[in-house]
């Protein structure tokens, strides 16, 4: 057996022989692509702290890594379709490991954001390319499997990374939360090498660079007004965006319905089930990561436990993702797609909606049960997902397809997180308003309404007059457990009734069994031997 993985896959007669320790590899990069973005919800307290972050500032540490990691992945797919799958995978592990690095030693704002892009550059090259070698490396009888430890992958790291981040921040700085990276993407280069087989698209022809070029504008202009937008008010720069995204969806569509080898064929959103799962990928990440999102700062703020307890309190999340991961692999061949989906979307909204009653006197337990039923809905629904939408790719176009499933994952994170994280701080804000408005100098008030960590500050600072601070202290504290609390309980409401549409939609779409076997609408990049016509009878 050769040292390194040198026959192509498409070479090859038959399975490959090594396809579950290739399959480990891709699933430690997707692992360390999820990873960048949970673990830093930990340790931002201490990055705002030492940096003197504003809210623009943290938001932006956060989403320098979303925009162009969202924006970038259908054209990246694109790139290592045509020219080489395990070389992108390659590729953007060192460039996601430069960009850690280079976050650990700097210490200025900007810096620190720049080296989040330079990440969520590498994370757009990883991502398309572990699905689309994952699924030119296995045979179609094992494809769900392996897309269904993958899926599960996605949940682990959304644990894993808290709980590794806070066990650095310890006894580290908040620099060491980027260093987690490195050792795992160094082994998963290694491994890509030695496991993982070369993979590319045959007869692919010229890249649609022109499409690309819109897609990036599009997803780009849109992401970044998603975030701005929302939390810090659409002025001219937010509104210019949506105006850029609108334009450049426009021209997007126009141009792929005329080319004739498109980057991505808008004729496929005819196909309900391609259509029907994209939605339901975006809307589980819009509520998950929305919900993870408030819920790690009440653990925090509210019940005052640390990175590390934060980290270890959502690991029975991890757990839900693995056990609905099981149950989807025995029960979807049975039931069908659509049935696991919609089911999986209904526990999912459920868990949202229990949020709505947390109050000030909420302890860890009350946000124990939606946790777990987030992610027995991940487990349970998204592996089917992303299998109907990767079965819709020919192998020319894997790397599309995986940039097209993961580009629906990003951007509903990155809705989740913009648009819940910005009603969760106006309802913060009005609320503390109402409960302590006038009783504090303007200075402390407009602090203190920034977000809850400023509240308790301000709590501190005046806890230090000797003239009745403790007493006052105290009040402006329970002001904000209150106003916070109520806060995530609304919060929670809205998220739960976009979930509960999303739900809706997806039951509106997505076609049930007999409707899945029946002649679908035609696609002309669908060819005798392509795997989406395989996977029509499979839904």
């Amino acid at each position: 057996m050769p040292f390194l993985a040198n026959t192509p896959v498409e070479k090859m007669t038959g399975p490959y022989a090594r396809r579950w320790w290739a399959l480990l590899v891709l699933c430690l990069s997707l692992l360390i692509v999820v990873m960048a973005n949970t673990s830093l919800i930990v340790a931002a307290p201490d990055m705002t702290r030492d940096l003197s972050l504003s809210s623009s500032d943290l938001q932006w540490v956060i989403d320098g890594y979303t925009v162009p990691y969202a924006a970038l992945m259908l054209v990246l797919g694109a790139i290592g379709d045509k020219y080489s799958r395990r070389g992108a995978l390659v590729t953007g592990l060192l460039i996601f490991a430069g960009g850690s690095v280079m976050g650990s030693l700097v210490e200025g704002t900007e810096l620190v954001i720049t080296a989040r892009a330079v990440m969520g550059i590498g994370a757009a090259v990883v991502m398309p390319a572990t699905l689309s070698l994952l699924v030119a490396t296995f045979p179609r009888a094992e494809r769900a499997k392996a897309i269904t430890a993958w899926s599960a992958t996605s949940g682990l790291a959304i644990a894993v990374g808290p709980l590794m981040a806070g066990w650095l921040l310890e006894d580290h700085a908040w620099g060491s939360t980027f260093l987690i990276n490195v050792p795992i993407a160094a082994v998963a280069v290694v491994g890509a090498l030695i496991l993982v087989p070369p993979s590319k698209a045959q007869g692919m022809g010229r890249i649609d660079y022109v499409g690309g070029l819109l897609s990036i504008v599009s997803i780009g202009s849109l992401v970044y007004a998603t975030i701005e937008g929302p939390h810090f008010g659409w002025g001219a720069g937010p509104v210019a965006a949506a105006v850029v995204a609108a334009v450049g969806l426009v021209a997007f569509v126009a141009w792929e319905l005329r080319h004739p080898h498109p980057m991505l064929d808008v004729r496929r959103f005819r196909m309900r089930p391609f259509t029907g799962s994209m939605i339901a990928v975006l809307f589980f990440f819009f509520g998950t990561f929305g919900a993870i999102y408030y819920s790690t700062q009440y653990l925090q703020f509210i019940l005052g436990y640390d990175a590390l307890e934060t980290g270890v309190r959502l690991l029975p999340l991890a757990g839900a993702v693995f056990l609905g991961a099981a149950v989807t692999g025995r029960l979807t061949p049975k039931l069908g797609v659509k049935s696991m989906v919609v089911t999986g979307m209904v526990i999912g909204t459920a868990g949202v909606l229990l949020l709505t009653l947390v109050d000030k006197g909420s302890t860890y337990t009350d946000f124990l049960a939606p946790m777990m039923m987030l992610g027995f809905a991940i487990g349970l629904s998204v592996s089917p997902a992303t299998d109907t939408v990767m079965g819709s790719f020919p192998e020319s176009e894997l790397g599309v397809g995986g940039g097209a499933n993961d580009t629906s994952m990003e951007l509903g994170g990155s809705l989740g997180i913009a648009l819940l994280g910005s009603l969760l701080g106006t309802t913060y804000r009005d609320e503390l308003t109402g409960l302590i408005g006038g009783r504090l100098p303007d200075a402390a008030m407009e602090t203190a309404k920034d977000s809850v960590g400023g509240g308790l500050a301000v709590a501190q600072e005046v806890a230090k007059n000797p003239s009745g601070g403790a007493r006052q202290a105290q009040a402006v504290v329970d002001a904000v457990h209150e106003a916070f609390a109520h806060s995530v309980a609304q919060t929670s409401l809205v998220g739960g009734i976009i979930m509960a549409a999303g739900t809706l939609i997806v039951l509106a779409v997505l076609p049930g069994r007999r409707m899945a076997g029946k002649r679908r609408p035609e696609s002309p990049v669908t060819t005798e031997g392509d795997p989406a016509k395989e996977h029509a009878d499979s839904v």
